[in-house]
């Protein structure tokens, strides 16, 4: 399947359920499809943070790609994470996610050393010029300790070497450059990597969102992007409010004990679990699981929002 061009509406990051084992749980991945598709997403991208893809080993991030795309069978566009700390290992993975069937990759720029923009800027040519899918940009610093700068975007963009960006650096000024110069860039996916703001981006001109809880709520992000499409932006905000509070049960974790990526993805699991979509909330190690006092939090979340009884 080609990408649309632009790509636009919710593309969830997809979990990846794991068996107590740490092996990846088919069965329970083609639910969480199956889960997403129904609410009428618009994509899917595999591989990316929320999908563990940095604790994830190169044969489960193949199979990964290859048991989504076998599953959605041409239903919709499966965009693949090709993360990882220098070109020629981005290049391995983008070579193998294309082969799964991936409809375009995304990357970040290199990590571990400490890189020159020039080296950044150098990185995504020489991936674009080898690659055989289109390939997005993912702004993530956090991760990664790099902001991608709106102009270097904005330029490859124009080069062709970027078909899009997923922004999940948190700055919306930033990410407003971008939206702005890629409404004379045909085919430019500009897409927002929050929960939190996405009417927000929305409204600033975003093509799309790519939020993590959208994986828990699918049917929420569907329904606040139509509403914000459809101008009603009273009932756009009420539904973005409701996803933030949502959003909470990340908190839920103790933070004394464990990380913001542990808590994150371990309640994104959690609630999966018990809206009864994956087997198990099991993440990958090093993570810290969730404590049955933690549990309950997120239960009373999902509770909440009127996700489970």
């Amino acid at each position: 399947m080609t990408l649309p061009a632009p790509l636009t509406g919710v593309i969830p990051p997809v979990c990846t359920p794991l068996t107590p084992d740490r092996q990846l749980d088919v069965p329970s991945l083609r639910r969480l499809v199956d889960h997403l598709t129904a609410a009428g997403v618009d994509a899917l991208f595999v591989l990316g943070s929320t999908s563990e893809a940095a604790h994830l080993t190169d044969r489960q991030r193949r199979l990964v790609t290859e048991t989504v795309v076998a599953h959605t069978a041409g239903r919709l566009p499966v965009l693949a994470g090709a993360i990882d700390m220098t070109t020629p290992r981005v290049l391995d993975h983008v070579e193998t996610a294309a082969a799964a069937g991936a409809a375009a990759v995304v990357v970040t720029a290199p990590f571990y050393t400490r890189t020159h923009p020039a080296e950044i800027a150098r990185h995504f040519r020489l991936i674009a010029a080898r690659s055989p899918v289109p390939v997005l940009a993912y702004d993530i610093p956090a991760a990664v300790h790099t902001k991608l700068p709106a102009r270097l975007v904005l330029e490859l963009a124009d080069e062709g070497a970027l078909a899009g960006l997923k922004d999940s650096s948190g700055d919306l000024a930033g990410f407003r450059e971008v939206v702005h110069g890629a409404r004379s860039l045909p085919g430019f996916s500009a897409l927002t990597g929050s929960e939190l703001t996405v009417d927000a981006a929305l409204a600033l001109g975003a093509h799309g969102a790519v939020p993590g809880l959208a994986n828990v709520d699918p049917d929420g992000y569907v329904r606040l992007t139509r509403l914000c499409r459809s101008g009603d932006l009273e009932r756009a905000r009420a539904e973005q409010e409701r996803l933030c509070a949502l959003f909470a049960m990340t908190t839920a974790p103790d933070p004394t004990r464990m990380g913001p990526t542990s808590a994150a993805i371990g309640a994104f699991k959690t609630a999966l679990h018990l809206r009864g979509i994956i087997t198990h909330p099991t993440t990958a190690d090093p993570q810290i699981p969730l404590t049955p006092q933690e549990t309950e939090a997120v239960a009373k979340h999902l509770a909440g929002a009127g996700l489970i009884p």
